[in-house]
């Protein structure tokens, strides 16, 4: 199927355009640099999670992918190895009502108060409502392992794509968490293990923005246990040279 940029569309058909993208759940088979857009396939029942222009789980970072991503999204930035802060909204947020996350927070950030980088590429969008789209801002986070997403940042000022109403039809009713201590609340799902976080959350003059999160839980662990193996090999390599030196 032939992608219609949303910038010819009117403005009504916004909604209709961003519904059709987030509602299809294909996957993109693992492919080269030099090879072709890859191949869409439909996930199993077993695989199936969130999604953000047909990215799914177990999707790989291609530069068919990537060159895909400029085409919706606009020019990218990209960083590899990077810190990865998990935290959302406020810096207790995770530890008072998603300890799970919190936990994995602490662990990619571990020792505390040190800048812990980890083996990830991460592209960010700053204009792509120059290609008429309605986010503000965008941040795709992937491990650099093995190319498949790790958390996926969407930020956007109004929900003037119905976007909210289009998870819902999706995904289903979301539970809520009305914050205590401030003027904002969240709305998640969790599907086989992943979560999709919508946050409300107050600026300094009282607008509501509005903040998308996805979190891959298998995806950070795996990239969690592969960083924690290659430390030990690296540190049993050191430990042999030292030996062998005197």
């Amino acid at each position: 199927m032939r992608f219609i940029h949303p910038a010819i569309l009117p403005h009504k058909a916004l909604a209709v355009w961003f519904a059709f993208m987030i509602s299809s759940l294909p996957l993109f088979v693992s492919c080269s640099d030099s090879q072709e857009p890859a191949v869409e396939k439909p996930q199993s029942p077993g695989l199936e999670s969130f999604t953000f222009f047909n990215l799914g789980k177990s999707t790989r970072l291609t530069k068919a992918v990537r060159n895909d991503l400029q085409e919706k999204l606009g020019r990218d930035a990209i960083e590899r190895r990077s810190i990865l802060n998990l935290e959302i909204n406020n810096p207790d947020f995770l530890k008072k009502y998603f300890p799970e996350l919190d936990r994995m927070n602490q662990k990619v950030n571990y020792p505390p108060r040190e800048r812990v980088e980890h083996n990830t590429v991460k592209l960010m969008y700053r204009y792509a409502q120059k290609k008429n789209v309605p986010f503000d801002f965008v941040e795709l986070i992937f491990s650099d392992y093995t190319g498949t997403p790790i958390l996926f940042r969407i930020n956007f000022k109004k929900d003037e794509a119905g976007i909210i109403e289009t998870l819902e039809q999706k995904y289903g009713k979301p539970e809520i968490i009305d914050w205590q201590e401030e003027n904002g609340q969240s709305m998640f799902w969790k599907r086989n293990n992943d979560f999709l976080i919508v946050s409300r959350v107050p600026d300094q003059f009282g607008n509501q923005e509005y903040k998308l999160v996805i979190y891959y839980i298998e995806n950070l662990k795996n990239l969690i246990e592969t960083e924690r193996k290659e430390k030990e090999q690296k540190e049993q390599q050191r430990a042999k040279t030292g030996k062998k030196a005197f």
